[in-house]
Formats: C-alpha cells, sequence, structure tokens
C-alpha cells in the first residue's frame, strides 16, 4: 500500500470516526434540547399563572386602601368634625358632603357614622338618607369588628389589607399624633356576598381643639360585583376577570376560592389566565424538533463537502492574506501594512546614495463626527469612502495611500525633491477643494493634515508617525484645515505638556493645590453675599500656572474628576468658615461623564455636615450639549438634594435662550465679554437688559462678572442684575484673607447706596 494511499483510507477512517461522532453528538443534543424547550413552556406557563394569582390579590388589597384614601379626603377635615359633633346633628350638610357625594363619586353603597360611643349618628344607603340604628343593625355583625378594630387595633384574626395606605399615612401620623388617625379596612361578607368595609376616625386637619373626646368614625361598605371585578380586571389587563358563586369545571379557564378576611367563603374569582410558554409548546417545540432533522441533513452535507473544502481554502489563504492587510470599507491598505511599508522603504533608504527622504502624512477628516451625528454612521461611511477615492485621485501613483480607521488615513511618499512635503501637502489639501456628495447633499469637508520627513525626523516607522501625528494635533489645535510639517519645536511643546501632566499629578497627591474666593457682591445692599472658589496652583519652581493651562490638560489626561473631587472637598470644608455666605464651585462638563456627581455630593454633605443651599454649582452650557437627558436627570436630583444651579459664562459659546426654559437654575451669570466696556456698547447693554428680563421673570438671580470699573458697576445695577463680580471688588484671596476682605468691602459699599431709576437708565443709553 502505497504512503498515498494510505494517507487517503487514513483520512476516510477518521472521517466516518469523526461522523459517528457528530451523530452521537447530535442526538444527544438534539434530545437536551427538546426537553429544554418543553421544560420552558411549561415554567413560563406555571410562573404567569403564579403571578396572575399575585397580582389580583394585590389589587384587592390596593381596593381597600383606595377606600380608605377616598374616606380620608373628607373624613380628615375641619368641616366634617365640626359637623359631625354638631348639636343638633348636621345632618343636611352630612347627607350632602358625605352619603350623597361618597355614593355618587366612589359608589359607596353604605355610608354610616358612629359617634365617640359607638352609637350610630347617621346613615345613607344606597344614595337614600336612612335610619342609623337600623342601617347600622343590618350589618352589626361585621361592623362591629372593624370598629372594634379601629378602635383599638387590630388584634391578628382578620387578614391585614391597609399596609399600602397605612404607609402613606406616616407623615399624617408624625403631624397629628397617632391618637388622631386611626382607621381599619377589610374584605368581608356581607350577606353572603363580597364587600369592602372600611372605617376611618373623623379628625381635623388644621385646628386639633375641633376634636371634642373620642373621634367619630365614618363606616363605608363597598360590594365587590361585578362591576367593581371588572374595573379591578381592566386595571390587570384581565379582561375576564369575575366574581362566581360556583368553580369554572373548564380546565382553560381558572378558579381561584375567594375568602373574605375573616374565613368566610364568598365565592370564586375566575378568569382566563394568560400562557405565554403555550407558544413554545405549540410552535417552537415542533419547529424544534424540525430544525434538529434539517441539522442532522445537513450535517451530512457538511461532511459530504469536507474534501471540497480543503481544496478551497488554499484560494481563501490568499483572499485572508489581502483582507488581513486592507480596509473593508475603503479597499485600502490598513495600519498594519502601512507599517509594513514603511519599514521596508526606511530599510531601503539606509542603503539609498540619492539623498531620497520618506515622507509621511497623516490626514484627519474635520467634525466628521458632526455627519455621523446629525446624517447617521451609513452616510459617514459612504463619506469615507468618497474621501478614499478623492485622496486616490489626488495622490501620485508612487504614494502608498493607508487608511488607518475611523476618519484616519495615511499617505507614504519617498522622493529626492525638496519640495516633496510641499507638494504631498497641496494634493492633499486639493483633495478637500470641492464638497463631497454624500447622499444626494453636498458636504463641505476640509482635514487637517501632519506630515513629517526621515531621517530628520526619525529613523523608525513608531518615531515617524509619532512625530506625524504631532504635527496633526497642532494643525487642529491651530483652527483645523491646515498641514502642519513637524519641527522640534512641537515635540517640545507636547513634552511641556506631560510634563504639567505629570507635576499636576503630584501637586494633586501632595496637597500643593489650594482655592482661592472672589466676593460676590448684592446689588441691592452693596454687602458680600457669596464667594466663588477658584483653584490655584503655585509651583515650586514656575511660580503659578494659570487655571486656563493646566484645567484643559486635566481634562484631555482624564485627571479632571479627581481634580473637581478636590475642589469640592476642599470647598466645602472651607465653606464652614463663613456660615453666612454662599460658596459657587465650578462644575466640569467631565465631571458629569467621568464622576458619580451624586454620591460624591451625597459624601460630602454627611462628612462636612453643611447646608447645601449654601453651595452653588456653576455649570457651563457644555455640560447642557451633552447627554441633554441624562444631565437634566443629574441637575434635578441635585438640586432636589437642596443645592442650587448657576449657568455660567451665559453669553458665549452656543448660548441659547432655551436652556432658560429647559432647566431650573437659581442664577445665570452673564460672560464678562458683555460687560467689559458696556457703558460704550448699546447692544451689549440691551442683550444683557433682555436676559435680565428673562431671568428674573423666570425666578434667577442675575450675576455680572467681570466687573472692573464704577462705571461698569453702575450700568450693571440700573439694568436690574442682582449681583457683581470683579475685579472693581477684589481679586480671588486666599481661605485666610476671606473675612478681612468681606469687612473691608461692608463699610466702603454701604456709603452710598440709592436705587436705581428709569431716568439713569435712559441716561446711561444715550452716552
Amino acid at each position: 500500500m502505497s504512503a498515498s494511499t494510505y494517507r487517503t483510507d487514513h483520512y476516510k477512517s477518521d472521517l466516518r470516526r469523526l461522523t459517528g461522532l457528530i451523530a452521537a453528538a447530535l442526538a444527544v443534543f438534539s434530545g437536551l434540547l427538546l426537553v429544554i424547550v418543553a421544560y420552558a413552556g411549561w415554567s413560563a406557563n406555571r410562573t404567569a399563572v403564579v403571578r396572575e394569582r399575585q397580582l389580583v390579590e394585590n389589587a384587592l388589597d390596593q381596593s381597600v386602601s383606595q377606600v380608605l384614601d377616598q374616606q380620608k379626603a373628607i373624613a380628615w377635615w375641619d368641616d366634617a368634625v365640626a359637623n359631625a359633633q354638631a348639636r343638633p346633628l348636621a345632618t343636611e350638610w352630612l347627607e350632602t358632603n358625605i352619603g350623597v357625594y361618597f355614593f355618587e363619586t366612589y359608589g359607596h353603597d353604605e355610608v354610616i357614622i358612629v359617634d365617640g360611643n359607638n352609637r350610630p349618628v347617621y346613615a345613607n344607603v344606597d344614595g337614600t338618607l336612612s335610619d342609623p340604628a337600623t342601617a347600622y343593625a343590618a350589618r352589626a355583625e361585621v361592623l362591629d369588628q372593624i370598629v372594634a378594630e379601629a378602635r383599638g387595633g387590630a388584634d391578628g384574626h382578620l387578614r391585614q389589607r391597609d399596609r399600602a395606605f397605612a404607609e402613606s399615612q406616616s407623615n399624617y401620623s408624625a403631624l397629628l399624633g397617632a391618637s388622631f388617625g386611626r382607621w381599619a379596612g377589610h374584605i368581608m361578607s356581607v350577606d353572603g356576598e363580597p364587600a369592602v368595609v372600611a372605617a376611618i376616625t373623623i379628625v381635623p386637619n388644621l385646628d386639633a381643639n375641633l376634636l371634642q373626646g373620642e373621634p367619630h368614625l365614618l363606616l363605608s361598605v363597598v360590594r365587590i360585583d361585578e362591576g367593581f371585578m371588572a374595573q379591578v380586571g381592566n386595571s390587570l389587563l384581565i379582561s375576564d376577570l369575575s366574581l362566581a358563586q360556583e368553580a369554572n369545571p373548564s380546565g382553560r379557564v381558572l378558579s381561584e376560592a375567594f375568602v373574605a378576611d375573616d374565613g368566610a367563603p364568598v365565592g370564586f374569582l375566575t378568569w382566563t389566565p394568560k400562557k405565554p410558554g403555550q407558544t413554545l409548546l405549540m410552535f417552537v417545540l415542533p419547529m424544534v424538533g424540525l430544525g434538529v432533522l434539517g441539522v442532522g441533513f445537513l450535517t451530512w452535507l457538511m461532511i459530504s463537502r469536507l474534501k471540497r473544502a480543503s481544496t478551497e481554502l488554499a484560494d481563501r489563504e490568499v483572499e485572508s492574506r489581502h483582507q488581513a492587510l486592507h480596509d473593508a470599507l475603503s479597499g485600502l491598505p490598513n495600519r498594519h501594512h502601512f507599517v509594513q511599508h514603511l519599514q521596508e522603504s526606511l530599510d531601503g533608504l539606509v542603503q539609498s546614495r540619492n539623498n531620497s527622504r520618506v515622507f509621511v502624512a497623516y490626514i484627519d477628516v474635520d467634525r466628521f463626527k458632526d455627519v455621523n451625528d446629525t446624517m447617521g454612521h451609513a452616510a459617514g461611511d459612504a463619506l469615507i469612502m468618497a474621501v478614499a477615492r478623492r485622496l486616490q485621485d489626488h495622490v501620485t501613483h508612487n504614494d502608498f495611500l493607508s487608511r488607518f480607521g475611523g476618519d484616519e488615513f495615511a499617505v507614504l511618499r519617498v522622493s529626492n525633491d525638496p519640495n516633496a512635503a510641499d507638494d504631498l501637502a497641496e494634493r492633499l489639501r486639493r483633495s478637500f477643494e470641492e464638497n463631497f456628495d454624500v447622499y444626494g447633499q453636498h458636504v463641505r469637508m476640509t482635514a487637517s493634515i501632519g506630515i513629517a520627513q526621515a531621517p530628520e525626523h526619525g529613523v523608525s516607522p513608531q518615531e515617524l508617525m509619532r512625530h506625524a501625528d504631532i504635527a496633526l494635533y497642532q494643525g487642529k489645535n491651530q483652527g483645523r484645515d491646515r498641514a502642519m510639517l513637524f519641527c522640534a519645536e512641537m515635540a517640545a511643546e507636547v513634552e511641556q505638556r506631560r510634563e504639567v501632566e505629570l507635576e499636576l499629578q503630584a501637586a494633586l497627591a501632595s496637597g500643593d493645590l489650594c482655592l482661592h474666593y472672589q466676593p460676590v457682591v448684592s446689588c441691592a445692599h452693596g454687602k458680600v453675599t457669596g464667594l466663588e472658589a477658584l483653584l490655584r496652583w503655585k509651583h515650586p519652581t514656575k511660580g503659578d500656572i494659570s487655571p486656563a493651562v493646566f484645567v484643559p490638560i486635566a481634562e484631555e489626561a482624564g485627571i479632571m474628576p479627581a481634580l473637581g473631587a478636590f475642589v469640592l472637598e476642599r470647598a466645602f470644608e472651607e465653606a464652614k468658615r463663613w456660615p453666612d455666605l454662599d460658596v459657587a464651585i465650578n462644575l466640569s462638563p467631565v465631571q458629569f461623564r467621568h464622576v458619580h456627581l451624586v454620591e460624591l455630593l451625597e459624601d460630602l454633605l454627611r462628612k462636612h455636615e453643611i447646608d447645601p443651599r449654601r453651595i452653588i454649582l456653576e455649570v457651563t452650557e457644555g455640560v447642557l450639549m451633552e447627554s441633554t437627558d441624562r444631565n437634566r436627570q443629574i441637575l434635578d436630583t441635585v438640586r432636589g438634594m437642596g443645592f442650587k444651579i448657576a449657568l455660567d459664562d451665559f453669553g458665549t459659546g452656543y448660548s441659547s435662550l432655551r436652556y432658560l426654559c429647559d432647566f431650573r437654575f437659581d442664577k445665570i451669570k452673564i460672560d464678562r465679554a458683555f460687560v467689559t466696556g458696556i457703558h460704550e456698547r448699546k447692544r451689549a447693554m440691551t442683550i444683557i437688559q433682555s436676559v435680565v428680563t428673562l431671568g428674573r421673570g423666570l425666578g434667577m438671580d442675575i450675576v455680572a462678572e467681570g466687573v472692573e470699573t464704577e462705571a461698569e458697576a453702575s450700568v450693571m445695577r440700573l439694568v436690574g442684575v442682582t449681583e457683581l463680580q470683579g475685579f472693581f471688588f477684589s481679586q480671588a484671596v486666599p481661605a485666610d484673607a476671606v473675612t478681612a476682605l468681606v469687612d473691608g468691602l461692608a463699610a466702603p459699599q454701604q456709603e452710598e447706596q440709592r436705587p436705581a431709576t428709569v431716568t439713569d437708565l435712559h441716561a446711561v443709553r444715550r452716552t
């Protein structure tokens, strides 16, 4: 037997064993699958029945609490106490406001009032004024039990159904005392039929002195008839829920014995239960059975194709290698392929003697995310393919174009032309001159381009690509839509930012950061009413570093959540030193995305025991533009905790008056750009006055930031601003200097304060 024949027979033997194993495994798993599906259907039906039983029982309990709620609307009322205890009895008032009212409004079949000695004094049966003693006597066996429980509390022989009502009345018990509000509610057998029987004390809701002696009791009897059960069934989406005297013999209808709270049988609750598992048993199970047969047949087909598949593997390997090196969407070489080609080009550069250089250009499509967000991801994919075609049309045939992923592309060029970088940048720029046609819409797009060249900017793919990326980043920082050639200064700037990032982390860990506070002055009386907490960093060697420098770095590096938590912690701790002043704290949009803000604030309140109404959390419009629903929920929660919310820097960015209507703010802080030189700019003053009018109309205080001159302060007072803040009063000072600053500002601000007049405002407008 030849080696080839042996290999063939061995292959066939292996194939037979494999076929047997697959058949056995398929049989076992198929049987297990059928059992699982059958059990799932049966279990779903059983669970649905148990759940519906509980829902019906809960709905009946809720009906008792509902009757007690209806009684409470009248019984816990000063007028009800006065008229029930009146001598002679105010029968007409009771008939109108209790008897007829409960019968017509809520369908109470019998309404009876007993006095403090449990003697019936009023009765209305089926909407008609009746003799109290007769009406009570007809139900005495049931009513005596309810009255006894309402007077002395439950003794355990009746099932309790009023827990929901009791829990909802905890506030009333705390307010009026445990002896005022008492009640009892049960489902009882009345003339052999079920009925909700409830009793509640008639007590005052405002003037406790109205009550004389033991309170009267209001008794109600609501029969549980077909209409009652239909209403319960509709609330549970059980359309055929009904009450019957006998159990339904049909197997499709469920009959549950209905027992009153004292144990007396009052019939049967019947309804057709939902059977969610029926679909599994009637349709899915047979389909699974057919599927098992189909899988067996398909398995046989797959085994028969096994030989042919081995032949196809070689062809697919070639295709897989191509896919591994190319982008699926654009068809261009991918990042891995680009790095391989770049390494080959750099290796060739070392061996070359013709002064050639290797150029790497990074291309990033500006604001590509806006297209995805506004037109959809399908439009974004279409745009990426259009950009790829446009770039292919503009680069030379010797250039190596690649797509790195997302909206990023790269071009590799090897050339000895001294102007090769400029030519490449110009070709790439021209690729974006014409609009792109995306689903019939002409879209204007730009790109930021970073270029690095070897050997000047690196001799390894990683180094060259990193420098091209730095140049791209620099181009985006300078406004996008431009090409930047890497230089050493760019790397130095990146290193500097990295150094600031590391030193900021160290300063945060060592406690070298601190807060300064700038006063907020009231326009009404000139006194300091609050402080704004401002983060300060005094570097041991570089001196004061502005927040405008290190805060953006912190946001990009992911330090902002820890930095924001530090500011909140320190501001809460130091705010206790000035109990009469509010303290404003700025919140970064990053804190909304990465920090459990609500939990953090709750922990700080517990730790520092500070009144949250003294803390003003300032947010910018950037917070409102991101995840609006989520941020609105966070702001509402924080506001519900007692904190005040201020909209900071209003008038900058994407200001919208819609924010003032959609979000509840306590304060609006007008940006200093509107305040500076306001007495010389009529349009700015008109805008500010409009914001003041709208904000004050919505119940918000208005704060003017950046007040630097007395003229600006005067104009802000005239247009109706509530508070002022700026260098005219003081710069931000350390916490130890706040008390002296507040005392120093109080005296001069109180010397000359007079209310602004319309004449003053017209005078300012004429200047």
